[in-house]
This record gives C-alpha cells, sequence and structure tokens, in this order.
C-alpha cells in the first residue's frame, strides 16, 4: 500500500467485517478517526442502537467538518456505501485543501460472514448480503468519482483471523488503553518516554522511583522505561550505583495511579528464557489495564554476564536469540493453550495466564543495519536508534528497504530514538550542567554530543525527528537526582 497523504480525508468503504476499524486503529490516533459505530454508542443507548443512527450520522458530519476546516486529517468509519455522503466529504475536504482518498477494504466475503458471525451482536445476514453486493457495485463508481487517491486493501487485517473474538470488556480495555497512550502524544505527534539510568535513590529506594514515577505522569510524559543491566554501565555511573531488576521495580510502578506506559529499554535475551519475560510483561500488562511494552536486544556487556554466571554467546547466537524470543513471546502473548510449532520456536503448550489486555508492543533495541534492523523488518513493533537526525535517516532507509525485501508496510514498524540530553532552564544552567558530567570531555565537544541546550531548544530539535517520521522519543538524563528534574521535561510534551 503506498504512503497515505497527512493531512487528508480518508473515507473507509467496506462491509460489516471487513476490518474498516481494525485498519483505521492501527494507523490512526483515535481523535482522527470518526466512527459511525461509536457516536450511536454517544447519542444513543449503544454502538449498535439503530434509532440513534440520525443522530449520529448529523454529530459525525459536523465533525468532519469541523476537523477538515481546521486542516486536519479526518478518517471516516462508516460502510462508505452512500454516493451523497462520499460527494459531500470530497466537497468539504476540496474546500479545505486537503486532499480526498478512498480507502476499499477488500475482504473476501466468507471472511466477513465468519467474522460478522461471532460479534456480540452480528448483522442480520440478509443485511451483510446487501452490503457486500453494493461493495462490489461502489467499486466501479469510486474511480470516476474525483478521488484524489483509491486504495484497495485486502484481505482484511490478518491479525484477526484465526483468533477467538474479543469480549465486549476485552474491546472496551483495549479501546481505553489505545486512546490514553495517544492522548499523551505532544503537538508535535511524539510520544516522550523517561528512560531510568541511573538510581541516586539514597536511603528510600522505593519512595524515590515512586515520585520520580509520579512527577513523569504530572508532566504528560507517555511512560517510564528501565535500563536492564546487572551491573552499573559506565557510560552512566560507578559500578557499584545501584541499577534495580527492572521487572521487579516496574510491578512497584504498576501499583501507581498513573497513565504511563510501562517496559524495559531493553531487555538482553541473554538474561532471562524468553517465555520467562514472556510471563512477566504479561503480568505487567495485567496489573495496568494494557500500559506494558517490552524492548528487547542482544546484549552487549560481557562482563555482567561473567560477574553473574550467565553465558555470552557470540553476536549471531544472540541475534538467534532475539528472533527466537520475539516468536516465543508472540506464542505465549496469543489466545488459548495450543501447542506452537512456528519457524524458529517449538512450544508443547502456550497456557501463560493472565493474558496480556491489549497487544504489548515490542521494541529492538540496536542499529545493525544487516542483521538487526532485518530483524525488526521482519517481527517487531518498532526499532529504537541513537537520535542524531544522519542517524535517524539512514536507518529508516535501511528499515524500509529490509521491509519491501519482507513484503511488509514500513508504516508497522515505528522507529523509536534513544536521546541523551543536557537540558538546562537556561543558557547559564545548561553550561553549568555541561560543566559538571563533561568528565575530560572537552565541553564543546560534550555539549555537542549531548545536544545541550533548555527544553525549547530540545523541543525544536524532536520536530526534526518528528518530520522524519520517529514516533518515540525515549530520554535519559545524565543528571536526573530525583522527581524534580522530571519537571525539566514538561515542555518536551507540549
Amino acid at each position: 500500500m503506498s504512503r497515505l497523504p497527512d493531512p487528508a480525508l480518508i473515507v473507509l468503504v467496506g462491509a460489516s467485517g471487513a476490518g474498516k476499524s481494525h485498519w483505521a486503529r492501527s494507523r490512526y490516533r483515535a481523535e482522527e478517526v470518526v466512527s459511525s459505530d461509536v457516536l450511536r454508542g454517544v447519542v444513543g443507548s449503544g454502538q449498535h442502537d439503530l434509532d440513534a443512527s440520525e443522530d449520529a450520522f448529523s454529530l459525525l458530519e459536523q465533525v468532519v467538518d469541523a476537523r477538515l476546516g481546521r486542516g486536519l486529517t479526518t478518517v471516516v468509519d462508516t460502510l462508505g456505501l452512500d454516493p451523497e455522503r462520499r460527494r459531500r466529504w470530497r466537497a468539504v475536504a476540496s474546500a479545505a485543501g486537503l486532499p480526498a482518498v478512498v480507502v476499499v477494504l477488500d475482504t473476501a466475503a466468507a471472511e466477513c460472514r465468519r467474522r460478522n458471525a461471532v460479534r456480540d451482536r452480528p448483522v442480520p445476514a440478509p443485511a451483510l448480503a446487501s452490503q457486500l453486493t453494493r461493495v462490489s457495485g461502489v467499486r466501479s463508481l469510486l474511480d470516476v468519482e474525483g478521488w484524489d487517491l483509491v486504495e484497495v486493501v485486502g484481505p482484511g487485517p490478518a491479525a484477526d483471523q484465526g483468533r477467538v473474538p474479543e469480549t465486549a470488556s476485552e474491546r472496551s480495555r483495549r479501546h481505553t488503553t489505545e486512546v490514553g497512550r495517544e492522548s499523551r502524544r505532544s503537538s508535535q505527534g511524539l510520544r516522550v518516554v523517561l528512560q531510568l539510568s541511573r538510581f541516586p535513590w539514597g536511603e528510600d529506594p522505593a519512595a524515590w522511583v515512586r515520585d520520580v514515577a509520579l512527577a513523569a505522569d504530572e508532566v504528560g510524559l507517555a511512560g517510564i522505561a528501565l535500563m536492564d543491566h546487572l551491573v552499573q554501565i559506565p557510560q552512566v555511573d560507578r559500578a557499584w550505583a545501584p541499577i534495580p531488576e527492572p521487572w521487579v521495580t516496574l510491578g512497584l510502578l504498576a501499583g501507581l495511579d498513573t497513565g504511563l506506559d510501562l517496559g524495559t529499554l531493553v531487555t538482553p535475551v541473554t538474561f532471562r528464557p524468553a517465555g520467562v519475560t514472556a510471563k512477566a510483561a504479561a503480568t505487567l500488562d495485567a496489573l495496568t489495564g494494557g500500559r506494558a511494552f517490552v524492548g528487547i536486544g542482544a546484549g552487549w556487556w560481557e562482563r555482567e554476564h561473567r560477574a553473574f554466571g550467565v553465558p555470552f554467546p557470540p553476536a549471531g547466537a544472540r541475534l538467534d536469540g532475539v528472533e527466537d524470543a520475539i516468536e516465543t513471546m508472540r506464542a505465549l502473548w496469543a489466545t488459548g493453550t495450543k501447542p506452537h510449532d512456528g519457524e524458529r520456536v517449538t512450544l508443547p503448550e502456550t497456557t501463560c495466564y493472565p493474558r496480556p489486555v491489549s497487544p504489548i508492543p515490542v521494541i529492538v533495541g540496536g542499529s545493525g543495519e544487516r542483521r538487526t534492523l532485518r530483524i525488526a523488518a521482519r517481527l517487531a513493533d518498532a526499532i529504537n536508534v541513537p537520535s542524531a537526525v544522519d542517524v535517524v535517516t539512514r536507518k529508516t532507509e535501511v528499515l524500509r528497504g529490509h521491509c519491501a525485501a519482507v513484503g511488509r508496510d514500513p508504516d508497522e514498524v515505528a522507529v523509536t530514538v534513544l536521546d541523551l540530553p543536557v537540558v538546562g532552564s537556561g543558557r547559564d544552567d545548561t553550561w553549568a550542567r555541561v560543566e559538571r558530567l563533561r568528565g575530560r570531555a572537552s565541553a564543546a565537544s560534550y555539549a555537542a554530543r549531548t545536544h545541550a541546550g533548555t527544553a525549547a531548544e530540545h523541543r525544536d530539535r524532536y520536530g526534526a525527528l518528528a518530520a522524519l517520521g520517529v514516533d518515540t522519543v525515549f530520554v535519559a538524563l545524565a543528571d536526573l537526582e530525583g522527581p524534580e528534574d522530571v519537571g525539566r521535561l514538561a515542555v518536551m510534551t507540549a
């Protein structure tokens, strides 16, 4: 599928069960999707209250007009079968100077019927048959209606196939999680996540971790990621500085009343069997109502492995382990308890409860172009690379090449970055921090390497990353002492 213009009007066309809502959710923010079903739930007794359809569509037209009038991307999630509505939406988009795109979900009739049959409230069979016939008729009209782009997507989202359907409560929890995640984006479209790598927690470790997390939540950060090492790394602090076990610490954070996503950046596959990591992440997701993520990597520091008696195989074997781990985790997070006989991994059963509340994002850490980026292109939800613009540009290009080679839409693999900035309240404060932190490096070189500046200046820099397609910035502060330092990041979330 080609990259769709943005901002734009996107009108979905497809019968019930074609996968329109899934397609929209997986590509756009919840606020960008205008759904007739959702609006029936707003103005009526629920999404299936057909008596509320007239009011729902009246409200839908108001929302579409308002969003397009402000130049905002608007995804219209209805059946898309009414030619007069399609004509009107094109006219409104044209008046707003926005391209008008129609996306047809070309899902086989049998698959639409199968999905419809397992819904809580199936569409009556005659009504679905009528929809399928009308969709076939609409296809021949779209090319002459004056759309700027007509895209046909098929055969519908594979993620739906072969799965036990969600219950109403599961759908509600997943939708709440997705809306919460998307609401924590800056006006630049970025999610800013605090990576905790140093822990100067004094005499009350739990209070320090708790207060930092609450401060992150208060300033609107999207989440907290914990570095996963057995010994504190020299790039951050002295070897005898505390570096807590991350999954235990994430359990503490899960008990706080926040909206933060929680996970690791990154967990080496050498530290724990992949199934154990899958179990920990699923538990975290259940405890947080769907806010877990897993950053995973091959590991790199031989010293900590030797110190803890953990094998440290060659790089190729460790990268094999990344592929094995992702397949194992996905298998254990899937529905049911059946055996798994996959491409690389065989499991006699997949009994892993509690199940995750929602799909757990898997982020591969590393920037190796030949192997790591290829693994991310095939298997991951995101890749994490260094934050320099030239590096992001290069790695994104390579990632897209790997996606093309394996037949995957590159937009399905988010690009995230790890940023290690010096953030000051003003020029004098910034340079004072540079002097305290630079060690034996020259002030100028250290300032350049850490992009030393104010939060507003870093936000401008993040705008350039957003323009390159970066989805999330993980920020680690070398001088994070406590919750008061988290406040320096507030401007970045605006």
